[in-house]
């Protein structure tokens, strides 16, 4: 798939709630159909951008882990 980025966010290092604060941030400053790129290395993302994207009508795009990392595309609602 590809798709075309419009902003980049890295989490990297940071815990819980960190990630989902500064992805909700993130968002709230793009236009609806803007497309996020996150990168996080705290494991308990994979749960919460999951949780979050159901909650707030984010499309959650795709998702992919590589060593230490977590890669996740939003679509803003």
């Amino acid at each position: 798939m590809t798709l075309t980025v419009n902003q980049e966010l890295d989490t990297s290092g940071m815990s819980c709630p960190l990630p989902v604060l500064c992805l909700k941030q993130a968002l709230k400053k793009m236009a609806s159909g803007q497309v996020l790129h996150v990168v996080a290395t705290d494991k308990g993302t994979q749960h919460d951008f999951v949780v979050f994207s159901k909650q707030t009508g984010h499309e959650l795009i795709e998702s992919s882990e590589a060593p230490g990392k977590f890669h996740y595309w939003f679509r803003k609602a």
